[in-house]
C-alpha cells in the first residue's frame, strides 16, 4: 500500500484544496497521528496527477498569484477506496530500534543498560502524557482522533509494561 497516495487522496476525498492547505492539513493536524516524512507535497500531487487520480486546476484570487487547486477523479475515488480498505489488513511486524540492542544485550554492562532502560521508561512517559494532552485538546465531532490516541497510548503503554519487565529479568527486580 502506498501511504502518501492514500494521505493526499483522503485529504482530497471532502473536497478540491489547493497545495498550501492541504500542507497546513499534515503540518497541524495530521502530524501528531501519521508516521509519514513529507518532504513535498507537490510531487507527490502531479505523480497522482499524471496517473489521473487527481486534477489540478490553476486558479486566482484577485491580485495574487495564481495557485494550483487539487481535485480527486473519479478514478482516484476508487483508488481511495481500495487503498483505505486495503489498509485495514495490512499488518507488517512492528521492528523497534531497541530490539537491536536487546539482541547484544548480553555484552552490556547492566548497571548501564539498567540506566538506558530507565531513561527509555521516562522518554515513553512523556510521549504518553503529550498523547494524553493531544487527547484532552481533541474537539467534539472529532472522533477519529480519539480513536487514533487511544490506539497510540494502548501502544506506548504496552512499550513501557514491556521495558519494566526487561528491567526485572536483568536485576531481579524493578527500580523503573
Amino acid at each position: 500500500m502506498i501511504e502518501h497516495e492514500l494521505l493526499f487522496l483522503g485529504l482530497l476525498k471532502d473536497g478540491p484544496k489547493h497545495g498550501y492547505e492541504i500542507k497546513r492539513l499534515i503540518d497541524e493536524e495530521m502530524k501528531p497521528f501519521v508516521g509519514l516524512k513529507i518532504k513535498s507535497i507537490y510531487y507527490p500531487l502531479n505523480k497522482m496527477e499524471k496517473l489521473g487520480l487527481v486534477r489540478k486546476d490553476v486558479g486566482r484570487e484577485g491580485k495574487w498569484p495564481e495557485k494550483y487547486v487539487y481535485q480527486l477523479t473519479s478514478k482516484g475515488e476508487k483508488i481511495f477506496d481500495h487503498l483505505i480498505t486495503e489498509s485495514f489488513l495490512a499488518i507488517e511486524r512492528p521492528y523497534f530500534n531497541i530490539d537491536l540492542s536487546l539482541y547484544f544485550l548480553q555484552y552490556v554492562d547492566q548497571t548501564i543498560a539498567k540506566k538506558q532502560l530507565r531513561g527509555r521508561v521516562i522518554f515513553l512517559s512523556r510521549i504518553h502524557r503529550d498523547l494524553l494532552k493531544l487527547k484532552q485538546g481533541v474537539k467534539s465531532g472529532r472522533k477519529h482522533l480519539l480513536i487514533i490516541l487511544d490506539h497510540d497510548l494502548d501502544l506506548v503503554e504496552a512499550e513501557i509494561k514491556s521495558i519494566r519487565r526487561l528491567a526485572e529479568v536483568l536485576t531481579g527486580k524493578s527500580e523503573i
